[in-house]
């Protein structure tokens, strides 16, 4: 069994410049993609699909991105352990795009839509590693629990 990863500066970093890329190109991808030259009705349901997904992906992204600066600072002092327990969750929600609305896209933009979901997966494990890690230690209500049992003994 393998020791899981520990969060460190440099992940972290690393991850956020990354992250900013992929958003820059997710932005990019979406603003230039408005041009769809299907006819009627095909045309429609193209423009919908890629609002949904546009909406879908960057909504992804900027989680991404939150959960990222939640642990610089956290590693600069601004946030608890504590407060980024508790706040700096990732949403396990992040809805992958529906396969019929993702046909009607362009394959470039399918394949940067992949590539945010990746990278949101990597980010997820990381988060469950790092959540997991300490699973063992008590909670403090436990530990309160604990100190009442062993006073009232």
């Amino acid at each position: 069994m393998t020791e899981p990863v520990t969060i460190n500066p440099r992940i972290i970093d690393a991850l956020y410049s990354e992250a900013l890329v992929l958003s820059d190109e997710v932005r990019a991808a979406f603003m230039l993609s408005g041009r769809i030259e299907t006819a009627g009705r095909e045309e429609d349901l193209a423009r919908i699909a890629l609002s949904c997904e546009a909406l879908r992906t960057t909504t992804r992204m900027m989680h991404a991105i939150a959960w990222l600066l939640n642990h610089r600072a956290y590693f600069m002092g601004e946030l608890s352990e504590f407060q980024l327990r508790r706040h700096g969750r990732l949403s396990p929600d992040a809805a992958g795009g529906e396969p019929e609305r993702l046909a009607l896209l362009d394959p470039e933009i399918r394949v940067l839509i992949g590539a945010t979901e990746r990278f949101y997966a990597r980010l997820m494990r990381l988060d469950c590693g790092w959540r997991e890690h300490d699973v063992q230690a008590p909670s403090a209500i436990a530990a309160l629990r604990e100190r009442i049992r062993m006073a009232s003994r």
